[in-house]
């Protein structure tokens, strides 16, 4: 049964995520996951900072003899562009990574540029075979499915991964944070990594072999990335973090602020602020204002003022719609009909669920295993 509308009166998230539920004073589940979990791993306080310090220090010497202590991926937005202002002033010599999917914007690519020069990181740039790219692009729009931008975030992390094996480094720098981004609606989509989800919709739907893109499987992603010493260090969640902190340093270097999140990506911010919220409901911006109000970065009043503006500006939706279309080689009109396609949830394709439901389990009997030694 569909849900009576209703809004959290804490943050902004609302019953357009079908799993949301609300206690006896309309606080929201995430509100609460936000407390119970998301700040253990969030304190932007000197304690944070020290904590930091001796991560630092600790990776410096485990990698003294590699050429790099470090792996950023660098998409030129705003969390990626920060963190490594972060990494340079710890003076860790990272190895950037930038995965050009077909879709930057000019603006993108500067900022890019200006964040290179200044801190000095050597720069890989990895570009997808842009037919392949094209044809999954393709199929993810016929799938049905809600997640659009699988193409593109898949591909990111696999370059990543074989970018750490070839230069035996160990530690991925992320942007990714507590302070805008705790909340997420899990029903929104699936998991962008399920190599066995892509490549079942790509054989579905798509018109051409993945030979040319890179993959990761469930083996490489969920069992030998840890057994292989790899981690992911959020350095964000140690120190005060925000979007106004983030854009007034930024500025100070020449990078430039993007009039909407995700703005890196013309694809993305098509996707994100058009086609996801004009065929499923779903607006992202709904979970990242609410994980600004949940980290003091944004009042609860001002987020709602921002959700009132209008998403998209109606000529540059025009000229994106027209820029996307022609890309993807089909008309205006195929990329509007993708709007009315019957939906499906990733989970109607093959999948790896199981696999992870299995070695949650296996996992959990470990634990208790270990726990029963002691």
């Amino acid at each position: 049964m569909q849900k009576n509308y209703q809004q959290c009166t804490r943050c902004i998230m609302d019953t357009t995520d079908p799993d949301i539920y609300f206690d006896d004073s309309g606080v929201c589940n995430h509100c609460h996951y936000f407390d119970l979990h998301a700040k253990q791993v969030w304190d932007p306080t000197p304690n944070g900072k020290s904590k930091l310090d001796k991560i630092v220090l600790d990776i410096k010497e485990k990698n003294k003899n590699k050429r790099y202590d470090c792996i950023l991926g660098l998409s030129g937005g705003l969390d990626s562009s920060y963190v490594a202002l972060v990494i340079k002033e710890y003076n860790l010599r990272a190895l950037a990574v930038h995965v050009d999917g077909g879709w930057n914007s000019e603006l993108a690519v500067s900022n890019i540029q200006t964040i290179i020069e200044y801190c000095g990181f050597d720069l890989h740039t990895y570009v997808v075979n842009w037919e392949t790219m094209r044809n999954l692009q393709l199929a993810y729009f016929k799938s049905g499915v809600s997640n659009l931008d699988v193409p593109q975030d898949h591909v990111f992390f696999a370059v990543l991964h074989s970018e750490a094996l070839a230069y035996k480094c160990n530690v991925f720098i992320s942007g990714g944070n507590v302070a805008t981004e705790s909340v997420f609606p899990q029903n929104w989509h699936g998991d962008a990594m399920d190599r066995i989800n892509l490549i079942d919709i790509n054989r579905t739907h798509g018109n051409g072999s993945l030979k040319d893109y890179k993959t990761i499987s469930f083996l490489d992603w969920h069992i030998l990335f840890r057994l292989r010493g790899f981690y992911q260090l959020r350095p964000l969640n140690y120190l005060p973090y925000g979007v106004q902190i983030a854009k007034t340093k930024l500025s100070e270097i020449g990078w430039r602020a993007y009039p909407r999140k995700h703005g890196e990506s013309i694809f993305t911010k098509f996707f994100q602020n058009y086609f996801l919220p004009t065929r499923f409901g779903y607006d992202k911006r709904l979970p990242h204002l609410s994980s600004r109000i949940l980290s003091g970065d944004i009042s609860r009043q001002h987020a709602i003022e921002l959700l009132s503006e209008p998403l998209y500006d109606e000529k540059e939706l025009l000229e994106d719609k027209d820029y996307i279309a022609k890309k993807l080689g089909i008309t205006i009109n195929e990329l509007n009909s993708f709007l009315y396609i019957p939906k499906k949830d990733y989970s109607q394709y093959k999948n790896w669920d199981s696999r992870v439901n299995a070695l949650r389990y296996c996992s959990s009997l470990f634990r208790q295993f270990k726990r029963f030694l002691k």
